[in-house]
């Protein structure tokens, strides 16, 4: 079993930053690819990035290619999701998800365990 609490949603200008945490809890979490998603208003939950066990490799949506930085530190038990010159169509609830290897995955229903979603709002 692996428990993820999430921190530091909130709310951010367009053009600023803003840091997710993603901390879990449980053995053997480096034995997980942890994604990061995200439900905004009115649609459906969907893919952001994606970081592999070891954080040597990662994955992006095109929509923050190049705006967004999934990282981890397996020594803390965390994972993060750096947030770079947002804007407001990345307003929503984002996820950090969890699941056994090997490989990544742009699915929810290929990972397990779910953090608690903390609100991003980007403003104008």
């Amino acid at each position: 079993q692996v428990q993820l609490v999430e921190s530091g949603g909130g709310l951010v200008q367009a053009g600023g930053s803003l840091r997710l945490s993603c901390a879990a809890s449980g053995r053997f979490f480096s034995m997980y690819d942890v994604g990061w998603f995200r439900r905004a208003p009115g649609k459906e939950r969907d893919f952001v990035a994606a970081v592999y066990r070891s954080g040597l490799s990662t994955y992006y949506a095109d929509s923050v290619q190049g705006r967004f930085t999934a990282s981890r530190d397996n020594a803390k038990n965390t994972v993060y999701l750096q947030m770079n010159s947002p804007t407001p169509e990345h307003t929503a609830v984002y996820y950090c998800a969890a699941k056994p290897g090997p490989g990544l995955s742009t699915t929810v229903v290929a990972y397990h365990f779910w953090g608690q979603g903390p609100q991003v709002t980007v403003s104008s």
